[in-house]
């Protein structure tokens, strides 16, 4: 969050550095100043911004800089008005030089103070041993404790998920065993439904396992690399025993699949995908398409997007467990199978169930959290705690949502986050939330895109990563746990009308949720 908004801000400065509004007021080399020491900090708050899950010292660091940033922001947002003012008006505030020179001297006054202040932050940051990073490299992620398998664990503890598998056994096992060319069917959600299961059920189906000639799973994540991919595949299709590590070039590789696949009808799970580069994707499937009738792809990812450019069977949008399935997921994990549940702490788990949104990740983790708790007053304490509010050793709710935020774009984090002032379930019209976007300086124009169209595109890209939710009416709304992640990042920034966060510092407060009207100023 903080990393966006700076971004805006750094924009902001640098055009009114090249607009002379600082050389007009006398703060020119104040402004160059500041946009250099913003530039040192800019570096760092990728970083930082990752770090601040598991670390408060940083994330009270983010908030000081972030308080910081909206006192520049203000600072700057007055000198262009006031240079507005004084080339509306030029002939009739040029008999006030008087009271010119008082505002300019004010104003230097602020730019030395904030510049100083933000001097402080950057020597700060040093004892937190931050990594800089180039600002405008594409983003990496470090994906290593996310790779899956496709063994599938205690699969009579999975539940509410049969039907799905089912479907999907049905498609690939029946409906698509004649086609010549091969079939791609993306299993798509938010992080945490259940995707990777789903797929291992699929996979390790008896009817998929007595079907296919082959099978491979691969964890695909970030990194959707051409020779990464395809010697991942080698190594799954022959069980490490291919030596894919030997091969040394592309065409060796990808000659060796080709030969392992050619004539054979194949299932590939590809996990976890966020690539949305076609070209990428046309490359890979045109390596793949050797084999023989009823070859198949199941893909699972979080982005509609992804899945529009590789599929070529509908996609198989996962929704969240029913109250049931949840609630028995979360008490299996919270309990042992010869356990006996006493009635008021079933009462009070039903009540915790609801926070799970529907959502396994949500049912397990809190089920977890709970296995080791038998007084009321703990499970009551869960129950009534923010999900966002647990921490991290307790709960992997939300930083397992965060991946999703941060493989979101710089300029698409400020418009996401800016949904927690709306309550849960709280829907919205598309217009207006763009209108409240602009209102707030989050959206401009580009290039010669109105800044109404930039809006939409970035409303529709929050949509396709499965950020956002549209009903047939184009009102937009948020599932209830990545509602929690937009709280989460923008802790002390909104506060929530049912929150219970600590408000002592409301001169930070930049946005309020007002009841029942539901505008945001």
């Amino acid at each position: 969050m903080a990393e966006a908004f700076l971004q805006l801000l750094l924009d902001n400065l640098s055009s009114l550095i090249k607009e002379e509004i600082g050389l007009i007021l006398g703060v020119d080399d104040e402004m160059k100043k500041l946009c250099s020491t913003l530039i040192i900090i800019q570096a760092v708050l990728e970083d930082a911004e990752d770090k601040q899950i598991e670390s408060k010292p940083i994330r009270d660091w983010l908030q000081k800089l972030t308080a910081l940033a909206y006192e520049i922001d203000d600072i700057l947002d007055e000198c262009s008005t006031h240079v507005s003012k004084l080339n509306h008006y030029h002939s009739k505030l040029s008999r006030y030089s008087l009271k010119k020179l008082l505002y300019r001297h004010n104003i230097a006054r602020r730019m030395k103070q904030v510049n100083e202040k933000v001097e402080a932050v950057v020597a700060e940051r040093v004892k937190f041993h931050l990594r800089e990073m180039p600002v405008d490299r594409p983003r990496e992620v470090f994906l290593a404790s996310r790779e899956t398998a496709s063994l599938l664990n205690q699969s009579d503890k999975i539940h509410g998920r049969e039907e799905d598998k089912n479907k999907i056994v049905k498609i690939l096992v029946n409906d698509v065993k004649e086609r010549q060319e091969m079939s791609v069917l993306p299993i798509a959600g938010v992080g945490g439904l259940g995707k990777t299961t789903l797929a291992r059920l699929v996979y390790n189906d008896p009817q998929v396992e007595e079907h296919f000639d082959i099978r491979i799973w691969v964890c695909v994540s970030d990194n959707f690399e051409m020779k990464t991919l395809v010697k991942a595949m080698i190594e799954s299709a022959t069980g490490g025993s291919g030596k894919a590590s030997d091969l040394q070039s592309l065409d060796a590789t990808e000659r060796h699949l080709w030969e392992l696949l050619s004539k054979k009808r194949y299932l590939i799970v590809m996990d976890d995908v966020w690539n949305n580069h076609q070209n990428k994707w046309f490359e890979l499937r045109d390596v793949l398409s050797c084999g023989s009738t009823g070859s198949s792809v199941v893909v699972t990812t979080r982005q509609k997007k992804v899945a529009d450019i590789m599929r070529t069977l509908p996609c198989h949008c996962l929704e969240g467990l029913s109250d049931e399935h949840c609630w028995a997921l979360m008490r299996q994990c919270a309990f042992k199978a010869d356990e006996e549940m006493s009635l008021q702490l079933e009462i009070i788990g039903k009540q915790i169930m609801k926070k799970c949104a529907g959502m396994p990740l949500a049912a397990t983790t809190l089920g977890g959290i709970l296995r080791f708790k038998r007084r009321e007053e703990e499970w009551i304490h869960v129950r009534d705690s923010e999900i966002w509010k647990l921490s991290v050793e307790e709960s992997l709710i939300v930083p397992a949502l965060r991946l999703s935020y941060h493989h979101l774009p710089l300029e698409l984090r400020q418009c996401f986050a800016y949904f927690a002032a709306f309550g849960k379930d709280q829907y919205i019209e598309k217009g207006g939330l763009i209108r409240l976007w602009m209102a707030h300086g989050y959206i401009s124009s580009k290039g010669t895109l109105r800044v109404e169209e930039v809006g939409n595109q970035i409303c529709n890209e929050l949509l396709l990563r499965s950020l956002l939710q549209v009903d047939e009416y184009e009102n937009i709304s948020m599932h209830d746990l990545v509602h929690d992640l937009a709280e989460s990042i923008m802790e002390n920034k909104v506060p929530g009308v049912q929150s219970e966060r600590n408000l002592a510092s409301a001169s930070t407060i930049r946005e309020v949720n007002l009841l029942h009207k539901t505008r945001v100023s």
